[in-house]
């Protein structure tokens, strides 16, 4: 399976979205940087939870103003929403290849979505100095993508090195 291929599939923004929601995701926008902006956001959230397309706005809201935390937990809640929608097991640590290609059998841009999050939190675990959980995602990502299409690789390096393990 090459998790490069999802031609003719609906990419995670192409997924239908309320205007209001999407006009408040433009809103915040133009206006990145000031409260407003998070408020729109915010209540973005409010109004379409698990919309992909708003979990990334917040995912990446937060870490450009360095509140990794939260865009952590941002993260977490993308995995679980994903992980529900394809029927993958609600903890990631149990993910399988078996999973993933199942999953792929539903939607290549799901499952790529799911773990481009779990990357995502991992590389944010390694930001905030927490070296064993990161290495823990990253290390399950490299088993589930032998051919390395994720690009984890460089990223175990540098937790191992944290740790002062050989890569």
């Amino acid at each position: 399976m090459d998790l490069q291929d999802f031609d003719g599939e609906e990419l995670y923004f192409d997924e239908p979205i309320d205007a209001e929601v999407e006009q408040l995701l433009h809103q915040a926008g133009e206006e990145y940087g000031s409260e407003s902006a998070e408020e729109k956001l915010l209540r973005a959230r409010e109004l379409a939870p698990e919309h992909p397309l708003v979990l990334v706005a917040l995912y990446r809201y937060f870490y450009y103003r360095h509140r990794l935390d939260e865009s952590l937990e941002v993260a977490e809640q993308a995995l679980r929403i994903t992980a529900h929608r394809l029927g993958l097991p609600e903890d990631w640590r149990q993910l399988t290849k078996t999973h993933v290609a199942e999953g792929a059998k539903q939607s290549m841009t799901r499952i790529r979505f799911y773990l481009f999050a779990l990357k995502g939190a991992g590389f944010l675990e390694l930001r905030l100095g927490r070296y064993p959980p990161a290495l823990e995602r990253l290390e399950l990502l490299a088993m589930l993508d032998e051919s390395d299409r994720l690009g984890v690789r460089p990223l175990i390096e540098v937790a191992k090195e944290a740790l002062g393990e050989s890569a």
